[in-house]
């Protein structure tokens, strides 16, 4: 029997047809470079590839840079990330695919994302963690002191949290506390606690790491060394920390906390010099104020009837500079802070008048940034484009850095929206067998350019930084980035300079088939 088509019928096929083509075009597809066989394993069932987890997974807090991984491993224990490292790395017939550790996703240039390959989101251990302590033990030892053993996904925050309830605490801190743990190690970790205790990565005891060769190990300073070292700001080219063993120290119950304002940059940076190379104070950073209000979301810290004052200072400079610093006490010292922090400020060259105290807590100091992220988030105005730059700067090229780029370039463009730190610290707290790249001078700056901009315009900042950059280079400051973003191999060499090789063994050493952490776009 034959069968006939009216003109409904071909325009009901052609319409399915359309829509067939539509779907499979927003189908999410598989890689070929990432076989099938991958789907067979154990940790199939934890592996996504739908859109959500894919483009989750594949913006960062910058949102300047997107790469879309090909899957999301949302590992239930260290053991799913070792067996998808061991399959990407064992097959002799294919290309290996590339896996990157995601922890808060914090990053701003893409460095924790992985295109065509497999996301690793370190917060699913988290969820998955049955330990009635959430994957933070505090323990004593008679070399060590106390410590804690703190899994690579917690934040900072939970570790905080965790530590007070034995009267204890990270001695080295990031400003904002709601970041991975292993996101900071594999940088640095800095803010005005590193003169005196270092970055978080010399705050460090163990590690239990999994190489880009799937191995499990366990290192230290004593043992397997060269891999514990080469972690330690390694930018997560070596291998994912599963557990890192931090420095604990008794923690305090208050801080003093004073503000200081300047309009030489000269005396602003005199100060913060001559502050950090004595005893007494446990945090120095400062700041640039412009046309921007005093308290900016890193803090607020100025009353409203400071703020009046503030902003007719500003009305008269194009700029002031705000030295904070902090002491530490509790009940043992409570009547002789005030006594010792006067003695601290004997000296010190600021505007008369313009010296401003606050008396807190310790957990409120510390978590001081969180208030203004809610605010901005209330806003609306915290999931916008980031185009940061983080440099560290020698001692000996601070003024020039002043009069080329703060000067010249920031002020003249009139386009910074964000705080702009600018605080020194000292070598001596760094250990050179780290991966970590700083100045080779004993004492230099951390300068943190934190720019908030529209979707639209942000390329305009980004070109900014470029001229920066430039100029740095072009007049010999011999800056060094932190959270480094580079375009080409050359300019990776020129950054970890003298260190290059060693770090270039390391590699080969550690992670051969040059699997982890793509979006540093060093080796790959």
């Amino acid at each position: 029997m034959a069968t006939f088509f009216g003109p409904g019928d071909f325009i009901f096929l052609f319409i399915m047809s359309h829509l067939m083509s539509i779907i499979d075009k927003l189908r999410p597809s598989w890689n070929p470079s990432i076989p099938h066989e991958l789907l067979s394993l154990d940790i199939a069932a934890r592996l996504r590839t739908d859109s959500n987890s894919t483009m989750a997974a594949s913006i960062d807090f910058g949102k300047i840079v997107q790469e879309t991984p090909t899957a999301v491993l949302y590992p239930s224990s260290a053991n799913d990330i070792i067996g998808l490292i061991k399959f990407s790395y064992s097959s002799a017939t294919r290309n290996p695919f590339c896996i990157a550790a995601r922890g808060h996703g914090h990053s701003v240039r893409g460095q924790a994302m992985a295109r065509n390959g497999v996301v690793v989101d370190m917060n699913s251990l988290k969820n998955n963690n049955n330990d009635k302590n959430n994957g933070i033990r505090v323990s004593w030892d008679a070399s060590l002191g106390f410590y804690a053993d703190v899994g690579d996904e917690q934040l900072w925050i939970d570790v905080l949290n965790t530590t007070l309830e034995n009267g204890l605490a990270p001695v080295s801190w990031t400003d904002y506390l709601y970041l991975s743990v292993g996101g900071t190690i594999s940088n640095a970790g800095i803010s005005g606690q590193t003169f005196r205790f270092g970055p978080q990565i010399s705050n460090v005891h163990e590690m239990d790491v999994i190489t880009g060769k799937g191995e499990f190990v366990t290192c230290s300073k004593q043992t397997n060394s060269e891999l514990f070292f080469a972690v330690l700001g390694g930018l997560g080219q070596f291998g994912i920390i599963t557990r890192a063993r931090i420095v604990l120290n008794k923690a305090p119950t208050r801080v003093k906390w004073v503000r200081i304002l300047y309009a030489d940059f000269s005396k602003f940076t005199k100060d913060q010099e001559h502050l950090i190379s004595i005893e007494g104070l446990d945090y120095v950073e400062g700041s640039l104020m412009m046309n921007h209000t005093p308290n900016n979301w890193r803090s607020s810290f100025f009353s409203p009837s400071n703020q009046t004052k503030m902003d007719s200072l500003l009305s008269k400079n194009d700029t002031i500079y705000c030295l904070e610093m902090v002491k530490y006490y509790d009940d043992q010292n409570d009547n002789t802070v005030d006594e010792e922090m006067k003695k601290l400020l004997e000296g010190l060259n600021f505007m008369p008048g313009f010296m401003f105290t606050k008396d807190v807590t310790f957990v409120d100091f510390l978590n001081r940034v969180r208030s203004g992220e809610i605010e901005l988030k209330s806003k609306g105005l915290w999931d916008v484009p980031h185009p940061w730059l983080n440099l560290f700067v020698p001692k000996s090229s601070i003024m020039d850095f002043n009069a080329g780029v703060i000067v010249d370039i920031i002020l003249r463009h009139n386009k910074a929206i964000g705080p702009i730190l600018v605080y020194p610290t000292s070598r001596k707290k760094w250990d050179d067998r780290m991966s970590a790249v700083i100045p080779e001078e004993d004492t230099f700056y951390c300068v943190g350019l934190l720019y908030s901009s529209d979707f639209d315009d942000w390329q305009i900042l980004d070109g900014l930084n470029e001229k920066m950059l430039k100029h740095c280079d072009k007049n010999g400051l011999k800056i060094k980035q932190y959270l480094p973003h580079y375009k080409t191999k050359e300019d990776w060499m020129r950054h970890f300079g003298e260190k290059w090789n060693t770090f270039q063994q390391r590699k080969i050493q550690f992670d051969p088939k040059m699997i982890l952490s793509p979006g540093q776009r060093i080796f790959n």
